[in-house]
C-alpha cells in the first residue's frame, strides 16, 4: 500500500521538482534542524553573551511580511475567491495556466516552511530558551514533512485551503514581530498578540471542519490527505489552545488584601478584612483544588470583601 501511495497516487506534474523526488532532503533538513536548536545552538550559547540581532530581525521579518503577502495575494486569485468549491474541489492535473501556477506558488510556500526554520535560529542566538516551546519545536518541524506530502500529492484542490490561510495569518504574524524588534518605543503598542493566536486557532477549525465535511460527503480526494488534514487540525489546535491558556488567561488570580490601612475608611474595615484573610486562607485551602475553583473562589472573596464596610 506504501508503493502504492508513493508511486501511483503522486502528480506527475511536480514528481521531478526539486526537494520533491526524493523524501530525503525533507527529512535531513528535519533532523538537522531539530539537532542544531536543541543540541548544537544551546551548547554554543551556553558561555557566550546572547546576541541582539535586531536589524537581522527587522530585515527577516519584513522579507517574510512581503513574502506571505505576495503567495497570500497569487493564491487567492487563483481560486478566484467564491469560485474555487472548497466544499468538494478536485485537483486539476492539467497543465494549462492557472493549475500550473497554482503549482509553482505551492512549491514556493514549501521552501518557506524551511526558511521559517530561522524562527527558532533567532531564539537560539538570542538565548531565549522559554520561545524554544514544545509547541514551537513541532509546528516547525513537522508543517514542513506535511506540506511536502500535500504537493507531492495533491498540489492544488482542497490542499490549497491551508496555504491561502496560512499566508495570510502570518503577514500579520511576522509584521507584528517585525514591529517588535524595533524595540520598547514600539512594543508597547503591540497589544494585538493574542489575537494571532486567536487568528490561528481560528484557521485549524476551519481546516478540521473543512476536512470532516469533505470525509463525510465523500468528496473526491485521496482520503490519506483527508486523514492529514483532520489529524493535524486537531493536534495544532490542541497546542496551540493550551498556549493561548497558558499564555493569555490569567486563571490563577489571587486577592490582594491589604494589611496595613491607607485611609480613615480603611482603618474602619481594617479588623473585618483581616478576619476575611483568615477565612480565606482556610476555605481556599480547603475547596480551590483546581484552575478553576481557585479563580471562581477569589472572584467571590473580592465581591464579599468589597462589601465589608
Amino acid at each position: 500500500y506504501t508503493v502504492f501511495i508513493f508511486f501511483k497516487l503522486l502528480d506527475e506534474r511536480v514528481k521531478d521538482w526539486y526537494f520533491i523526488a526524493n523524501p530525503l532532503p525533507i527529512l535531513s533538513f528535519t533532523v538537522t534542524y531539530l539537532i542544531t536548536v536543541k543540541i548544537i545552538g544551546p551548547k554554543i550559547m551556553r558561555n557566550r553573551k546572547a546576541f541582539e540581532l535586531r536589524k537581522a530581525m527587522i530585515a527577516y521579518n519584513t522579507t517574510m511580511v512581503i513574502t506571505s503577502l505576495v503567495m497570500f495575494i497569487e493564491m487567492a486569485n487563483l481560486i478566484e475567491w467564491g469560485k474555487y468549491a472548497f466544499t468538494c474541489q478536485k485537483v486539476d492535473t492539467s497543465t494549462a495556466d492557472v493549475p500550473m501556477r497554482m503549482c509553482n506558488i505551492g512549491w514556493y510556500f514549501l521552501v518557506t516552511k524551511f526558511i521559517e526554520y530561522i524562527d527558532t535560529i533567532f531564539f537560539v542566538l538570542r538565548k531565549k530558551e522559554n520561545q524554544v516551546t514544545t509547541l514551537h519545536i513541532i509546528h516547525h518541524a513537522s508543517v514542513p514533512i506535511s506540506v511536502w506530502f500535500g504537493f507531492k500529492f495533491a498540489p492544488g484542490g482542497n490542499n490549497a485551503l491551508f496555504p491561502v490561510m496560512n499566508s495570510f495569518v502570518h503577514v500579520i504574524m511576522y509584521l507584528y514581530y517585525g514591529l517588535s524588534a524595533f524595540g520598547p518605543k514600539v512594543q508597547k503598542y503591540l497589544w494585538w498578540k493574542r489575537y494571532i493566536t486567536s487568528m490561528q486557532l481560528i484557521q485549524f477549525v476551519i481546516l478540521l471542519i473543512h476536512g470532516v465535511h469533505k470525509y463525510v460527503n465523500d468528496c473526491d480526494f485521496p482520503k490519506v490527505f483527508l486523514w492529514l488534514n483532520i489529524g493535524n487540525a486537531v493536534i495544532f489546535f490542541a497546542l496551540f489552545f493550551d498556549f493561548y491558556r497558558t499564555s493569555y488567561v490569567k486563571i490563577d488570580k489571587k486577592v490582594k488584601i491589604d494589611e496595613m490601612p491607607a485611609t480613615t475608611s480603611d482603618a474602619k474595615c481594617a479588623p473585618n478584612k483581616l478576619k476575611a484573610v483568615d477565612v480565606y486562607s482556610i476555605l481556599y485551602k480547603t475547596i480551590a483544588k483546581n484552575s478553576f475553583s481557585k479563580q471562581l473562589w477569589s472572584l467571590t472573596l473580592f465581591k464579599f470583601k468589597s462589601k465589608l464596610c
